[in-house]
């Protein structure tokens, strides 16, 4: 048994060297392949426009009035701010809101400029009109360019015909996948950090998204968790208006009756009188008690807005991000090495089938 196995691990040891000598043999071939694939490597990297990108790094800052001072003055007046009352937006909606149809949409009349290509237009216009492109692209979307000529279809204008359902049409619905595809947003579940990026073919262009995302995001959390208790601040406003008015109405009745009947000594007199002042004194009651509610209201709604601190700014990008030149060429150099050793040990096989 020995014997075979020593004889099989010297027929593979043989087999090897057999293969890198048929491979050795062939080195110009491999050469040829492989300079090929660099200069297809180069055609292909510099036919690709450049693209920018931005990233913007936010930190939540979390607040702590809800357990201090703030808690026990709600506390006493029976409003609850913990955390579970609160109406909490998940940091893993963050994503589906910025790829949302209404929040990319909101972003098309966001005024873009690039100086350097003396562009100043919309960002709708700027993806719309502006975008530069491979050569291939162009050869393989000329004939669905030319199909579209020939479809009798009209497209949609876009205009909401009914409440809640908004119509786009299919250049715009493209639109908006580019521009999902440029911009992202990424959460740090452990420390909260939040990350977003936008990628532009212009470096200026890529700052000023970024910020405008940040700043629209920004708005819309602070919005969705301060909804609830923006609808009771409205609530409790109100009632206090209304017990304010029906305090004043029953403290002028009371004074009136009191200035109308100065002097008289009557059973049915101070009846009356401990009947208004009684009313009078419960008005107060529930004015004082709404004041205070509505000043809790205003703590509630403060202590629920949520604070992030800029971590990065935007900051213009000096540098492209893609095309990552160095690295289409070491995958093409690879692609082609490969690619001619299979054919310089398979060859035979191939043609021989």
């Amino acid at each position: 048994m020995d014997n075979i196995d020593k004889n099989i691990e010297q027929e593979q040891e043989i087999d090897l060297i057999e293969l890198v000598k048929k491979i050795w043999s062939q080195r110009r071939l491999i050469l040829k392949v492989c300079g090929i694939a660099v200069i297809v490597a180069l055609v292909v990297a510099f036919s690709m426009p450049k693209e920018y990108t931005t990233t913007v790094i936010l930190a939540p800052v979390l607040n702590s009035a809800r357990g201090g001072s703030m808690g026990q003055l709600a506390a006493l007046a029976g409003i609850n701010l913990q955390p579970q009352d609160m109406q909490d937006l998940s940091t893993n909606v963050y994503p589906n809101i910025i790829n949302s149809t209404p929040f990319l949409m909101g972003l098309f009349n966001v005024q873009v400029k690039d100086l350097p290509n003396q562009i100043d237009t919309s960002l709708y216009t700027y993806l719309d009109e502006h975008q530069k492109g491979t050569w291939w692209s162009y050869i393989f979307s000329a004939p669905f360019k030319l199909l579209g000529l020939f479809s009798s279809k009209k497209e949609s204008t876009g205009n909401t015909e009914n409440s809640g359902i908004t119509v786009i049409s299919k250049r715009q619905a493209d639109i908006l996948k580019n521009l999902g595809n440029r911009i992202s947003v990424s959460i740090d579940k452990k420390t909260g950090i939040i990350t977003l990026s936008s990628t532009m073919q212009s470096s200026e262009i890529s700052a000023l998204i970024a910020d405008t995302v940040t700043s629209y995001m920004q708005n819309y959390i602070i919005s969705y968790r301060t909804k609830k208790a923006c609808t009771d601040l409205d609530f409790s406003e109100a009632l206090y208006q209304e017990a304010k008015e029906k305090y004043y109405k029953a403290q002028q009745a009371y004074a009136a009756y009191t200035d109308e009947n100065i002097g008289i000594i009557s059973a049915r007199y101070r009846t009356t009188q401990e009947r208004l002042q009684n009313e009078m004194n419960l008005s107060f009651g529930i004015y004082n008690q709404m004041a205070q509610q509505l000043q809790l209201a205003k703590v509630k709604v403060q202590d629920t807005t949520p604070v992030y601190t800029v971590v990065q700014p935007a900051v213009i990008p000096l540098r492209a991000s893609s095309p990552r030149k160095m690295l289409i060429l070491i995958g093409f150099v690879f692609l082609g090495f490969v690619g001619a050793c299979g054919w310089i040990l398979f060859k035979d096989s191939i043609k021989k089938d």
